[in-house]
């Protein structure tokens, strides 16, 4: 052998003669808990969605649904009523709160009681139970599982801002779907007009009491005033006192004339001139007269009850004050009857029907796939969440 080939051959023995490589980690193998993990998958997972598949496939009753749409309309009051204080907001409410009413009303036991009477809901839903309990109702049902029952099969979607109502009524048949629709519609309807007949009896209730209370008080204004005259004696103070004014002019006519003559006679005549002594003593008794006859105005008792003119002005101007506001408010109430009475005469509230009750040519629900699907996706996340918590544990142990 030539050197050239022993250089060549003394790396490949070093090489024969290095310790082997360890690998990384052992090879994988089957485990218990991976059987146990694959055993879960199946109960969690598998069995759910194949007894819901079953379920749906064999055993569930075909659904028909009927849509209907309606909402409450008030009618467009102005003018008089709404003048006299917001009469039409007392006969009508406010639609939005109607329409809350309504929406509860759908849903409430009274309706179902109402329904029943005129189509047999518990016979119709319970005609499956054997075959299909999951979607029908047990045959000795009360009201209360009833009700429970009929929000499941009435489906409402309300929206306050606009008061639009759709009700979904689900069925065995697409005729008593659609017959369920219509009561529901009519007994609705019934609910309105018994709000209009409530409104429209408090209203006039409320307009003739206040008529009541208005007439009462201007008898009492008017009683008032009579006994006021008869006590004093005085028809009209002011017409009196006007009287009594006329009489205070001529006297300072009087006056003025004498006190007149007596300086163009002062001028001529002598100091002890009788005519000057007259027609001083007729100055004094004039004035005399006119001070006698202010003291009446402010002092002296003008009526036979001892009452003096400022409070006998004070007291009947503050009759008349009463008996010109019960007169206003009398003819205030006469306006608010009227207008009541003309409300009344028409319906206030109103149920618009703007989708009628549909008639269902194919059983929409259940919806198969969809619970299918929701049974795989919420069963897997459950299993999910069971093997991160189990891995979790184990590895914190």
């Amino acid at each position: 052998m030539s050197k050239t080939d022993k250089t060549a051959d003394a790396p490949a023995e070093q090489e024969s003669s290095a310790p082997p490589i360890q690998p990384m980690a052992a090879p994988a193998m089957l485990r218990p808990r991976h059987f146990g993990l694959v055993l879960s998958l199946l109960v969690i997972v598998v069995l759910p969605v194949l007894v819901t598949t079953l379920y749906l496939m064999v055993f569930a009753r075909d659904q028909y649904a009927s849509t209907v749409g309606f909402t409450i309309r008030q009618e467009e009051t102005g003018g008089a009523s709404e003048l006299m204080g917001g009469l039409s907001r007392a006969l009508g409410g406010g639609a939005q709160s109607n329409a809350d009413l309504l929406f509860e009303f759908v849903q409430s036991q009274e309706i179902i009681e109402r329904v029943s009477a005129e189509f047999d809901l518990v016979d119709h839903y319970s005609a499956t139970w054997r075959r299909d309990p999951v979607f029908s109702i047990w045959p000795s049902a009360t009201i209360e599982d009833l009700q429970w029952f009929w929000r499941r099969m009435v489906r409402i979607t309300y929206d306050r801002g606009s008061g639009l109502m759709l009700v979904q009524v689900r069925a065995r048949s697409p005729e008593a779907a659609q017959t369920i629709a219509r009561l529901i519609v009519t007994e609705s309807e019934d609910m309105i007009n018994r709000l209009n007949a409530a409104a429209r009896t408090d209203s006039m209730r409320l307009a003739e009491s206040d008529l009541d209370a208005a007439l009462a008080r201007l008898r009492d204004a008017r009683e008032n005033l009579a006994q006021f005259r008869v006590r004093t004696q005085i028809v009209d103070p002011q017409a009196d006192i006007q009287g009594r004014m006329g009489v205070m002019n001529n006297l300072q006519q009087q006056l003025a004339t004498a006190l007149i003559d007596f300086d163009l006679l002062s001028q001529t005549a002598d100091a002890n001139d009788p005519r000057l002594r007259q027609l001083q003593r007729r100055i004094e008794a004039v004035r005399t007269r006119i001070a006698e006859e202010r003291e009446n105005f402010t002092q002296a008792d003008v009526t036979i009850d001892e009452t003096d003119y400022p409070r006998l002005i004070a007291q009947f101007e503050s009759l008349q004050v009463d008996q010109a506001f019960a007169e206003a408010t009398y003819q205030a109430a006469l306006t608010a009857l009227d207008s009541a009475r003309s409300n009344a005469a028409r319906q206030a509230l109103y149920l618009a029907n703007f989708i009628q009750p549909t008639f269902a040519q194919r059983a929409q629900y259940p919806r198969t796939s969809l619970l299918i699907a929701l049974t795989f996706l919420f069963s897997t996340l459950f299993w999910g969440i069971l093997a991160l918590v189990y891995y979790s544990l184990r590895d914190r142990g």
